[in-house]
């Protein structure tokens, strides 16, 4: 496939979408519900559409491709486990002091 003929077709890279890895031709790429849409014409030939984030024509995610399989969690997801850590810790510290304080009476 050449470069016009990629920009022609995509594929559903969505893995648990039941059109995954099937290829379809483009008819129209819009904007619409505040996000783009790739509009294409399913095996039976019906209008669908399709989340562009949902198709090979996404652009490639920055992390995904610097990270290359390194790592399986943003900084934000990051930070983020460090705050449940942080709750679930200060949790089992309180039922701690609490325990010692029934077995000092």
């Amino acid at each position: 496939m050449d470069s016009a003929d990629l920009a022609k077709h995509f594929s559903v890279s969505h893995p648990f979408h039941p059109l995954y890895r099937q290829e379809f031709e483009v008819l129209d790429l819009r904007t619409a519900w505040g996000e783009e849409r790739v509009y294409f014409h399913d095996a039976a030939g019906k209008l669908q559409r399709l989340p562009l984030q949902w198709t090979s024509l996404a652009p490639v995610d920055p992390f995904v491709a610097i990270n290359a399989g390194r790592s399986h969690l943003r900084i934000q997801e990051l930070l983020q486990l460090v705050q449940v850590v942080q709750r679930l810790d200060a949790a089992c510290r309180a039922r701690r002091g609490k325990e010692k304080a029934r077995t000092v009476k």
